[in-house]
Parts: C-alpha cells; structure tokens; sequence
C-alpha cells in the first residue's frame, strides 16, 4: 500500500505553495507518474468532472492540497468563497477517491482549524473543543468538515484517508498578493517593495504580539511523503482515529517552536537588507493571540524538521529575485 515509483499519484492543487512542493518533493524521491491538472483543466469545484476525472486516471494515492486560502484580510473578505469553494472541492475528491479504489488519501487542512484560545502547544485531539478565530471560521469550517469527512470514510466504508495540519507554511512558490497573503509573503513584499522605492518606514498589521510557528514548505512535503508511506498498520491506525475518545485522524506538522510577529518583522527586514524603521499599527486585527502545534505524534512515528527560519526566509526571497517579479 506504500506509494511505488510508477503509482499514479494524483497531486491536486499542484500549482500551489504546498501543491508544488508536494511535486518537487515526490519527482525527488523517484516517482514519475504523476498525474497534474490545471483548474483550467479540471474544475475540482465541479463534481461531474471530478468522477470523470477519476473513473478515467484511476489514481491509486491522492494528495489533496487544492484549496482557496488566504491571510486575515482575504478570509474576512471572502467568506462565502472560502466556505463553498473548500467544501465542493474536498468533498468530490474524497468521494470519487472512495468510489475509484484509491488506496490512501492526505487531506490538508490548516492549524486554524483549533479553537481560538487552545491550550498550548495544540495537540490534535483539542479539535472542536472550543470556539474558532472569527476572522477564518468559514475557512475552519470547511477544513474540519474534510477530517471528519475523511473519518466518517474510514469508518463506514474502510477506506485510508488521513488529515494533516500543517502549520503556517511559507517558501518557494508563495502567494505575494498585496492584501491576499500570508503574513510571510506579505512581509516580504512589503519590505521589498519599501526598500526598492526607499521609504524611511514599513507599518506591519497588529501590535506585533502574537505568536506564530512556520514551517518551510519543502519540509511539509517531505512530512507527508512519509507518512504516506508509513507501514500499512501504523498508517491503518492513524486512520482509524479513536472516536471514544474523539481523537481524528489527523496528525500535525510543524517544527515546535515559534516567535512573536514583531521578531518576525525583524527577521524579514533583515533578509531582504531593509534599513527602515518598522511601525506597528495596532488598530488593525491581531488574530490568534498564539498558535503552536504539538507535534509529538509526528516526531514519535520519525519525522521531524530540518529547515531553520532565517535560512528558510533567505531561500524564498532568493526565489522571488529569480522569478523577476512579485507573485500576486
């Protein structure tokens, strides 16, 4: 059951960050068969061509990175878009993955899908056990009703569908909308930008206080190889999850550790050489006061991070350089 170099392996979203990643990682490891479609190509939103899709390709392992995802502003913009086009595209795929045979699936999600003020670090069985941050609730929604999903599967039909949590994630391939991004990206550009026209000052959203935990993307994609290809039992296990005691079946990724966004601000300020001053305004939205996964279940079963923030930030601002313009 453990994914075989001529497997087709089925990457959705492959033209995103994690996507992309994703198809850097697998074409590293040997596997060449795998099967990428644009939305121009196939519309996962679109159930029709979703069955299609996989009645004709008949993907034995499924990665299911497609998503529409954003920052604090995007979500709280768009909150009909994050809850209906998430939902359409996690729910066709784990159906046409149930009804076509596949042999394992790993549904991305986000760690926004935790209460607002859960204990910290977040361990994965604190899911649904308090209220979410307002401004990603549709998103949230969404992302925990593709783990319960996964296990409803499991669990009536046998199936060996895993969710994983990434944490926030940033590298090579990002978003750099000016106002849709992440807070990584959008650093970067905002510095970057600054520099180039020779501002005296950068303002950075919030107060600066809240903590954050990223994660090099290409390390994410490493994590979930492995645990695709995890022996058939262990794998058997995560998926079935504990529903006495309400543990899904998902497991977090991420590097347990973080660092205020103020400290971030300094750290993005320093890879892109910005000699500015950076002020904080505070009457914008904080978000999460904190947000760390534990990632013990990860770390027991044999993986852990390898990627240190500042050589991670200089990697994705040399990726910018090389593009020749900003994303988004």
């Amino acid at each position: 059951m453990t994914m075989q170099p001529n497997d087709k392996i089925f990457v959705a979203g492959h033209r995103g960050l994690v996507g992309s990643a994703l198809v850097r990682t697998l074409r590293g490891k040997g596997y060449g068969n795998l099967l990428l479609r644009t939305r121009a190509e196939l519309d996962l939103t679109d159930h029709g061509a979703v069955e299609i899709f996989f009645e004709q390709e008949r993907p034995s392992h499924v990665f299911l990175a497609a998503a529409k995802v954003g920052g604090i502003h995007a979500n709280d913009t768009y909150p009909a878009e994050f809850i209906q086009q998430n939902l359409s595209i996690q729910t066709n795929v784990i159906h046409a993955a149930k009804r076509h045979g596949v042999k394992r699936l790993l549904f991305l999600g986000s760690s926004c899908i935790y209460p607002r003020d859960c204990p910290q670090p977040i361990k994965e069985e604190y899911l649904l056990t308090g209220p979410l941050e307002p401004t990603n609730r549709p998103y949230a929604i969404a992302k925990i009703a593709g783990i319960e999903m996964c296990w409803s599967y499991n669990r009536q039909y046998g199936t060996k569908f895993l969710a994983v949590m990434p944490t926030n994630l940033y590298g090579p391939g990002d978003n750099y909308h000016p106002e849709n991004s992440h807070v990584i990206p959008a650093l970067i550009r905002r510095f970057h930008e600054a520099k180039a026209r020779g501002d005296k000052q950068v303002v950075v959203w919030g107060s600066g206080s809240p903590r954050r935990e990223f994660l090099y993307v290409d390390d994410m994609a490493g994590a979930c190889v492995f645990l695709m290809n995890l022996p058939q039992d262990t794998f058997t296990a995560l998926c079935a999850g504990n529903h006495d005691n309400g543990t899904p079946p998902l497991v977090n990724i991420g590097t347990g550790e973080d660092l205020t966004i103020r400290e971030l601000a300094g750290l993005v300020k320093e890879t892109v050489g910005y000699t500015g001053e950076v002020v904080f305004d505070s009457g914008k939205p904080d978000g999460t006061p904190r947000k760390m996964l534990d990632v013990e279940r990860i770390r027991q079963l044999g993986w852990e991070s390898k990627t240190p923030l500042a050589y991670g930030l200089t990697q994705s601002y040399d990726d910018l350089s090389q593009t020749g313009g900003l994303r988004g």
